[in-house]
């Protein structure tokens, strides 16, 4: 019997996320010349938005009951109002013996719906802070890409979601069908769901207030002089306030303190530079700002998970898959 994966289509859905799993799931061929899934994509209304299109669905929530698989991508707005009859379906499925997976911010909806209580889980880096607020029984990781539970499953965003996918087609049909299934996506097959996220956390998140904070101006400056050898008073001077008040303001608005700040603008640098050209590691570690390598590397590591070297390994494997 053919294995029945359900794509949930909300309003305010992410495109990205919901084609992902029609996309891995749906060119999936078994040996025999059979698929190996059949989609639906269930929605609340026949037609769902999702940002600037509109997606056509056949199928409604009531039909999550069929399904063996439910995936729930993520929404553009974290705030949105999930409707109770998707919770409700969402719930009666996992009762039922579905497999029910999240992609991005989708998480947030399974852990309304209380799957997740209990368990360990992620999501979008950005989002994370906010999930933990308000989902504190949720054991969340935020620096892995996917998370395996079982019959629950959570995906970091975007690309981690097809890592997600492909690792669900390898548990249900084998690798060799997975590496099929990359290879039509043209995407590696083996980045595991406890590979790093990669991000460094000095960014706004996804609920950020788009208003202009008192530091907005010290942190443009810091971006275009990272590379500079520069001390607290240095960053105080810039912004005409003591030290004191600037690392009061800094814990305040951003969490964390001047200097490590300017260490995570450093290593974003890094990692440009490591993505994108074939300078050394000790060069990139000084043309970024660092005075040592082996403070280059040991901050890229506290702050990515990994060595530099094989942060850029990583992404050439990606191009070349």
């Amino acid at each position: 019997m053919v294995h029945t994966v359900a794509v949930l289509a909300l309003p305010d859905t992410i495109a990205f996320d919901l084609s992902t799993a029609i996309e891995v799931f749906g060119r999936v061929q078994l040996s025999c010349g059979e698929p190996g899934y059949r989609i639906m994509v269930c929605g609340t209304a026949p037609v769902v938005k999702a940002g600037p299109i509109g997606i056509a669905t056949e199928y409604g929530i009531a039909d999550l009951s069929a399904a063996d698989t439910v995936v729930v991508p993520g929404r553009e707005d974290i705030d949105g109002e999930v409707p109770a009859d998707v919770l409700d379906a969402l719930r009666a499925a996992y009762d039922r013996g579905a497999r029910v997976t999240s992609i991005c911010t989708g998480a947030f909806i399974l852990a309304e719906a209380g799957l997740l209580d209990g368990r360990r889980a992620t999501t979008h880096w950005a989002a994370a802070d906010e999930f933990q607020r308000r989902y504190p029984a949720v054991r969340l990781d935020p620096d892995v890409l996917y998370v395996d539970e079982g019959r629950i499953l959570t995906a970091a965003g975007a690309s981690a979601g097809l890592d997600l996918c492909l690792h669900m087609v390898a548990c249900d049909h084998g690798t060799a069908v997975a590496a099929d299934s990359a290879r039509m996506a043209v995407a590696p097959l083996h980045r595991s769901g406890g590979q790093a996220q990669f991000i460094v956390r000095n960014r706004p998140g996804l609920n950020a207030i788009a208003a202009q904070t008192t530091l907005d101006d010290l942190l443009a400056w810091i971006e275009h002089n990272a590379h500079r050898d520069l001390t607290l008073a240095d960053l105080a001077a810039q912004a005409a306030l003591s030290v004191r008040t600037l690392n009061r303001r800094f814990q305040s608005e951003t969490g964390q303190t001047p200097m490590q700040w300017l260490t995570g603008v450093r290593i974003r640098h890094a990692q440009q530079l490591l993505e994108s050209t074939d300078h050394g590691v000790e060069r990139i570690g000084r043309e970024v700002g660092f005075s040592s390598p082996a403070n280059f590397r040991d901050q890229f590591r506290r702050l990515t998970g990994v060595p530099p070297q094989n942060y850029r390994n990583t992404f050439r494997d990606r191009i070349a898959g």
